[in-house]
């Protein structure tokens, strides 16, 4: 009986020795500071294994600035406080909706936020095991969906009186009417053109200026001979280092993305005056990066040739263009013949209605 007992007795003490344990990591894992894994995340991961690009260290990096600042303002929780535990799946999802909710943001940028999170904790359980809880909670949250909406364009009137606005009689004018007219005619990003530099630029023959596109991608665009008079002049305001901006800002530093959105808001307020129907459009850099699609589309342009233009790695993300494009489909419309619709010979409702109560 006593060896029975003694039996029973390690039995039963064997389950409660399992959950302490257990509840023991788990407590170590939820009070590992977030900050020394965040550190190793960017500094040896990001940077040093994977040699990201900085516009995509940036983004990551603000991904988490937002963060910090939300679980500060919401739940009074320092930076220098923050714990794993404060990653869990509530505090995850009650950040993303407050980036909708309070800053406005786009599900897009929603997702692109969600996407940082999940590189993170990914990272994180793998270096620290007894994360893996927690990060799976994260990771199991989905994608929010959206109506994709149509690609928005300006017209080639409405792209004149853009192009044309900048005050050429001072640098910043002269500056804006050589930044749009690269816009225009390469199609790039904000963060491509904010990027280009003197040596980037080649002026002989034809023109060209090479282009680092995301993913580390470089593309080699032509330019117009307008564009190529225009940088010849330009290029004798500027400094001559190979390395200096192509496009500075007032401190000799290159615009950002935010200057260079400015500087267009600013030039689309001076063609308001010539152009009336700039009033009720809100336009953006990236609304100039289609304009380009479209009108090379229009031009008769094949498709896979302006996914190259624009640096797309597929196609078929340069196919909504061809969905936004109603005169294209016009055409294609107007090679239909249209069928022989004939007089009906079925009765009316009104008259089966009448017949049915003569009966």
């Amino acid at each position: 009986m006593k060896t029975t007992t003694s039996r029973r007795s390690k039995v039963t003490k064997s389950p409660k020795s399992k959950a302490n344990r257990s509840g023991t990591s788990e407590s170590l894992a939820l009070k590992i500071s977030l900050g020394s894994i965040l550190q190793r995340y960017f500094c040896e991961y990001l940077v040093s294994q994977r040699d990201l690009s900085q516009n995509t260290i940036a983004s990551y990096r603000d991904t988490f600035r937002l963060l910090l600042e939300f679980l500060k303002l919401r739940y009074r929780i320092q930076p220098d406080r923050v714990c794993v535990e404060d990653l869990d799946a509530p505090h995850a999802l009650a950040f993303l909706d407050d980036l909708e909710r309070r800053r406005g943001n786009t599900v897009r940028s929603r997702n692109a936020r969600r996407a940082a999170l999940r590189c993170f904790l990914r990272y994180a359980a793998a270096s620290e095991p007894q994360l893996l809880p927690v990060a799976q909670r994260v990771l199991a949250i989905p994608a929010k969906r959206f109506e994709r909406a149509s690609v928005s364009y300006l017209t080639r009137e409405q792209m004149q009186a853009i192009l044309d606005s900048p005050d050429v009689t001072t640098f910043s004018g002269r500056r804006d009417r050589v930044l749009l007219l690269l816009l225009y005619n390469t199609g790039a990003r904000a963060s491509e053109i904010a990027g280009l530099q003197i040596q980037d630029v080649s002026l002989e023959s034809r023109g060209s200026v090479c282009i680092r596109g995301k993913g580390r991608k470089n593309r080699s665009m032509p330019l117009w001979q307008k564009t190529v008079r225009l940088l010849r002049s330009w290029l004798k305001e500027l400094d001559s280092a190979p390395d200096s901006p192509l496009l500075p800002n007032i401190h000799g530093q290159r615009l950002t993305r935010y200057g260079i959105a400015q500087r267009l808001q600013y030039t689309v307020q001076r063609a308001v005056s010539e152009e009336p129907s700039l009033q009720s459009l809100r336009i953006s850099p990236h609304l100039i990066r289609h304009t380009t699609a479209m009108h090379l589309l229009q031009s008769g342009v094949d498709l896979s040739v302006i996914a190259m233009w624009l640096g797309h790695e597929s196609t078929q993300t340069t196919h909504q263009y061809l969905d936004a494009d109603l005169e294209s489909k016009k055409r294609a419309l107007a090679c239909l013949e249209p069928p022989c619709v004939g007089k009906s010979s079925r009765p009316r409702d009104d008259d089966i209605v009448h017949f049915l109560k003569g009966l």
